[in-house]
C-alpha cells in the first residue's frame, strides 16, 4: 500500500508534483495551492491510502522535488 500525505497549508504552489504525479496532484485555481486528489484531511495534512503500487515512483519524485518539503510518500 502507498500512502501519501501533504501539508497543504505550507504550499508555495510551484507546481513541481504536478508535473511528476499529475494523477495524484493537481494546482487549485482557487488559491494556487497544490491538492493531493481523493484525500482526506486530518488536522492540515491530507492524505490518501492506495493499493496501487504504481503510483509510488511519481509520488516519490515529487517529494524528492519538493523545494519546501510538505509530501511525504511510504510504501507499507
Amino acid at each position: 500500500m502507498v500512502v501519501v500525505t501533504l501539508q497543504r497549508n505550507k504550499c508555495i504552489g510551484c507546481n513541481y508534483c504536478v508535473e511528476l504525479a499529475p494523477q495524484q496532484f493537481q494546482m487549485s485555481k482557487k488559491d494556487g495551492k497544490s491538492v493531493l486528489l481523493g484525500a482526506v484531511e486530518k488536522k492540515g495534512f491530507f492524505t490518501i491510502k492506495s493499493f496501487d503500487e504504481s503510483i509510488y515512483d511519481a509520488c516519490k519524485q515529487s517529494q524528492s522535488a519538493c523545494p519546501v518539503k510538505i509530501i511525504e510518500t511510504k510504501l507499507i
